[in-house]
């Protein structure tokens, strides 16, 4: 799905990147995105499985990013509002994506609307117009359904995916009130989840699309979600510079944190690792934590980013990814250090 680069600088740039990739040690390689030079107001970023690409919505460029882990090409999918200049933030076009059935939907926060892009031909094949800003999408397919999360309103806008036709249509709304913040879907368990702002999570029933349980998660705000769902672990980024793990088995009680660095945002876990990433904007620093059986934190290192780089993304096979929103790239780390968990 992504072409092969087709020249001796290009090639030569896969072999630099696979070699940075291999190497041990705290110096990343780099992805440069196209047209993100004058910066990129990155927010959600997601490996999908099936396609083996990372997803990296590109914010005011007006486009959708996949990103191939084993060499760092980049196929870039326009059609998302685009826009010459970078203030700051990341409240500018496409800002989220997720797959399923075999396509990609991505949000576009300036038009209002939820996309169908089919990736086999790197074109946005359906728009479904949003009632209110988006933040996250998500894919839900034991239901076959596009979960959009929208803050303004308190709520989550669910619609049904027609993959004959490539439609999305409105199939009913979930209010979430004191969120909702990020989103993450546990089909085999028949739960979502996600943050209020102030320092609670809650379950929703996938089925009865209602709130089904809430817990405190130890956060004075609330941010990033990631997920274990073999060990039924639920992980939240916490603004002020903290990580928690929720027991899910247990009521979400919570059994483990770690302080970092404040102006936490989006988190990502390695289930193969047992590895939590945590990056700090404040301070320019990726945390590597291991998550122990019992939910444990375990701070194996620090690693140096850039102030402001308050997102990330994990391949699951060691390779972890860090947004530099200012220069519209992403850093790229090796994780070398052992699994944890075990």
């Amino acid at each position: 799905m992504v072409q092969p680069l087709r020249h001796a600088a290009g090639r030569l740039a896969a072999v630099a990147f696979a070699a940075a990739l291999a190497a041990p040690g705290p110096a990343p390689s780099r992805v440069d995105l196209p047209g993100g030079a004058p910066g990129i107001g990155f927010d959600d970023l997601r490996f999908a499985d099936g396609l083996r690409r990372l997803l990296v919505p590109g914010g005011r460029s007006g486009n959708l990013f996949l990103v191939d882990p084993t060499n760092g090409s980049v196929a870039a999918i326009p059609g998302f509002t685009a826009k010459s200049t970078f203030g700051g933030g990341h409240d500018d076009s496409v800002t989220s994506a997720d797959e399923g059935a075999g396509f990609v939907f991505a949000s576009d926060r300036s038009a209002r609307v939820v996309a169908v892009v089919d990736p086999a031909v790197r074109k946005i094949v359906f728009r479904a117009p949003l009632a209110a800003g988006p933040d996250y999408v998500r894919w839900c397919g034991s239901r076959q359904e596009v979960w959009v999360t929208e803050p303004d309103r308190d709520r989550i806008e669910i619609f049904g995916f027609d993959k004959r036709s490539s439609a999305l249509r409105p199939a009913g709304v979930i209010p979430v009130p004191g969120g909702p913040e990020s989103l993450e879907i546990d089909d085999a368990a028949g739960r979502a989840y996600t943050h209020l702002w102030a320092g609670e999570t809650v379950a929703l029933d996938l089925a009865g699309r209602a709130i089904v349980e809430r817990w405190k998660n130890g956060c004075s705000g609330s941010r990033g979600i990631a997920l274990d769902t073999r060990r039924r672990l639920l992980f939240a980024g916490c603004g002020e510079g903290r990580a928690t793990v929720a027991d899910l088995a247990h009521a979400g009680k919570i059994v483990g944190s770690a302080r970092v660095g404040g102006g936490v945002d989006v988190i990502s876990y390695d289930p193969h690792l047992a590895h939590l990433y945590v990056p700090s904007g404040s301070t320019g620093t990726l945390n590597v934590l291991g998550v122990s059986r019992a939910g444990a934190l375990d701070a194996l290192r620090s690693l140096p980013t850039v102030v402001g780089a308050h997102c990330v993304v994990s391949d699951e096979h060691g390779g972890v990814y860090v947004c530099d929103p200012k220069r519209g790239r992403l850093l790229v780390f090796r994780d070398t250090f052992p699994p944890a968990g075990r």
